[in-house]
């Protein structure tokens, strides 16, 4: 390896000179302690290093060491179940190797060498392969086939493919191409901050389907698509995230924490592993990755987290599968940018972010996608990216929500005072927008109801007027009002207290099919015409409000999903009890 010597160390930031063969963002080993570095500038022969280990400790004259290669993550047969760091080291390798806490230098592959798994070939001895095209499959867990796949950029014929159990190291294919002969084994290396390509990006017109009601029915995503939470401290981004990993349906989950609390990361490394997968039944671990990156870690491994979990996500997307991505939080690699550029001397930007942070934000949110993969069967994976930011005292015009919301076609605006109210999701309906709804609408047209949209439009509309009437009221009082904004107001509340608000920790109520969201709407609406209906006939708000039917429609979200046909029940109850109402 190439060396060279430190000339200056400033916290993360390493200055080495005699590195005129390094490369930028080539991997380097700083130090006798052989530390992980990465080099994010060059002026001549210095090279300015971002260090991913604490470099207490380190001073001028000590060696650095290039390898010559951009930092990389191995992709194969045991990536699913796995915690890793910011840097795709398995954290439980390493507590077995020296105790509960990372020892510095400490160079840990990032997929077990030794274990064994068993190749099933999906081509046979003269088969002409391309990039992509799926070479054979391991059982990873119950829940995961893992494809191996022809590496990008070599096409041929096979000349020979093995059946067994094998390493991860141990050739399981020979290909014939133009340039000789090319052995394939189970592992694949891929640089982070490259892309992995794909023949051609397609259109989302599938909403990916979280069961959380004011997502799905109001602010819905598409399977490929991206989406921003930006919210204040304690207004449930991290909740948001551990629902949308277990209940939306993406066949793998990639959740990076990236510069979170020690705390909030515990609770997901034991959490996840004990929480069923309700797909299979399943532990959610068996079609998880972790990247557990946090506060008191290096803040330049935040950006390798980011980087190494849409890497690996990119990975399972070329498979064919759909994928989704937790990032928890952005804001956390923003600071650690602005960490970096401050100590490279850079000129700051806005709020003394450096000048590049929307093009780094950008580049992360474009990685998603859903797209025709490599491979001569022209399959579709999809890779959904949901980003938490969390921008000082919830402040929107914070320059990371700005350069995020720039990007994301998504937007679910958290609001510290719905949180405060105990009402979950505490997403607020009057900020957030979805920009999806030209793409997917026909998807729940066919496979929900024809009339989902204008129902979802009129239900939007309740709420903004109930917005509006809420100042009228607080000025002059609710008498004050006509009997049909009265009746808005008794509407929305029933919008927001049995439609939008959701208890995460109910059996039922934690998740509700589409079905059961657009029953439940229609129910609400259809009480909102028979209403108007009865006050033109002569009744009031007081009345309708102490109907039984109220406690009826509230308790519609605690039907289980074998069970919709009691909801069709409560409606065809409030047409014929609201029919009798009011008559002279």
């Amino acid at each position: 390896m190439k060396q060279g010597t430190i000339v200056k160390v400033s916290g993360p930031l390493v200055v080495a000179e005699g590195m005129d063969e390094a490369r930028m963002y080539d991997v380097v080993r700083v130090s006798e302690k052989k530390l992980i570095g990465e080099v994010i500038e060059l002026k001549g022969d210095r090279a300015s290093i971002q260090v991913y280990e604490e470099t207490g400790g380190l001073g001028p004259g000590e060696p650095v060491f290039s390898t010559g290669m951009p930092l990389s993550v191995e992709l194969g047969p045991g990536l699913m179940e796995s915690i890793y760091d910011g840097i795709q080291r398995p954290l439980n390798v390493i507590r077995d190797a020296v105790g509960d806490y990372i020892t510095r230098g400490i160079d840990v592959p990032g997929l077990d060498r030794e274990k064994k798994w068993l190749f099933q070939p999906q081509v046979q001895a003269g088969d002409a392969v391309v990039s992509g095209d799926v070479l054979g499959i391991v059982n990873e867990t119950s829940t995961c086939v893992h494809k191996i796949m022809v590496p990008y950029g070599l096409e041929g014929r096979v000349k020979d493919i093995r059946q067994g159990e094998f390493t991860i190291e141990e050739r399981v294919v020979t290909i014939e191409t133009a340039e000789g002969i090319k052995e394939v084994t189970m592992l694949q290396r891929w640089p982070v901050r490259k892309a992995r390509p794909y023949q051609e990006k397609l259109v989302p017109y599938v909403p990916l389907i979280t069961g959380q009601r004011v997502f799905d029915t109001f602010f819905p995503i598409g399977k490929g698509g991206t989406a921003c939470v930006p919210g204040p401290f304690g207004s449930g981004k991290t909740v948001i995230q551990h629902l949308l990993a277990k209940w939306a349906d993406a066949d793998i989950i990639v959740y990076i924490g990236c510069g979170e609390r020690g705390n909030e990361m515990a609770n997901v490394l034991l959490e996840f592993p004990e929480l069923e997968d309700p797909r299979t039944g399943e532990p959610l671990m068996k079609r998880t990755v972790l990247v557990a990156n946090t506060s008191n870690m290096p803040v330049a491994a935040r950006e390798a987290s980011v980087y190494t979990g849409i890497t690996i996500a990119e990975y399972f997307r070329d498979m064919g599968y759909s994928v989704a991505v937790m990032a928890d939080s952005t804001s956390r690699w923003a600071e650690a940018m602005r960490e970096i550029s401050g100590r490279l001397e850079e000129m700051p930007g806005e709020e003394g972010y450096p000048a590049y942070l929307g093009r780094r934000v950008a580049e992360f949110y474009e990685r998603a996608g859903r797209v025709t993969c490599h491979g001569s069967d022209n399959r579709e994976g999809a890779l959904t990216i949901v980003g938490a930011v969390s921008p000082p005292g919830g402040d929107l015009s914070d320059p990371v929500v700005q350069a995020t919301l720039r990007v994301v076609k998504v937007f679910w605006s958290l609001e510290d005072i719905l949180a405060f109210r105990r009402h979950f999701p505490a997403i607020s309906w009057l900020n957030s927008y979805s920009l999806y709804y030209e793409n997917i609408d026909d998807y729940y047209v066919k496979e929900v109801g024809s009339d989902f949209i204008e129902m979802r439009s009129e239900a939007l509309k309740l709420l903004q007027q109930e917005a509006e009437l809420e100042e009228i009221v607080r000025l002059v009082g609710v008498d004050a009002l006509s009997q049909d904004d009265r009746l808005i107001l008794e509407t929305s509340r029933s919008l927001r207290e049995d439609f939008l608000h959701q208890n995460a920790f109910h059996e039922v109520d934690t998740y509700a099919s589409v079905d059961k969201q657009y029953k439940m709407l229609k129910l609400i609406l259809n009480m909102h015409e028979r209403s108007k209906e009865a006050l033109e006939r002569g009744a009031t708000v007081d009345q309708l409000s102490e109907l039984p039917l109220r406690e009826k429609i509230a308790r519609a979200r605690y039907t289980p999903e074998k069970e919709l046909v009691k909801i069709d029940e409560i409606f065809t109850d409030v047409d014929e009890t609201l029919a009798s109402i009011g008559k002279k």
